[in-house]
């Protein structure tokens, strides 16, 4: 476990950035409770100081991991993408959000796009092509994805497309291999 390089600090900022806006100081400015970003196995953590340093006496092949798994670079170009694990720390400090009617929650679940007749409410000013988090209606956050197409002057939602980053439709089940748990 390592701390993370400016190469790696940058993308992973640009992509909670992304989601959070100015917000992401919440996580890196925290005096009474202060906590790193570590990189294991191509996976960034975000994990209390003072057990990262305990964790530096363990074996690198030894330690499966350690904190909150926020997400993984890509071995071939190096993106960084979020895991559905991320979503506890980046949901509160979101900046723009959606939220869904009950009616659409299934269609995500079975890989499908939102659309207009199921968003029950945004937040003001969403721009077009911005990382937004969609909620279901009591507020639990299910998802990231892109607006699509948003007519800025009546802000009237044509759709949203997934971004592939914090999928509920199955990756996280796809992603357990990765862990050595089986799903079956």
């Amino acid at each position: 476990m390592r701390p993370l390089t400016d190469q790696e600090t940058e993308r992973l900022f640009e992509k909670l950035a992304s989601y959070m806006g100015r917000n992401i100081t919440h996580l890196i400015d925290r005096p009474d409770d202060p906590h790193v970003f570590r990189l294991q196995r191509e996976r960034v953590y975000y994990v209390r100081e003072s057990i990262a340093k305990l964790a530096t006496s363990v074996a690198r092949d030894k330690l499966l991991s350690v904190g909150t798994c926020l997400g993984k670079f890509t071995k071939k170009t190096g993106k960084f993408k979020l895991h559905v694990t991320a979503l506890d720390h980046v949901a509160p400090h979101a900046k723009f959000k959606v939220w869904v009617k009950s009616n659409g929650e299934m269609p995500y679940l079975y890989g499908n796009h939102v659309v207009k007749a199921h968003v029950g409410r945004m937040s003001e000013d969403t721009p077009e092509h911005q990382g937004v988090l969609v909620y279901a209606m009591n507020d639990t956050p299910l998802v990231s994805w892109t607006t699509s197409e948003i007519v800025c002057g009546a802000l009237m939602i044509v759709g949203f497309r997934s971004d592939g980053e914090i999928d509920g439709g199955g990756q996280e089940i796809r992603s357990y291999g990765d862990y050595g748990v089986s799903t079956s």
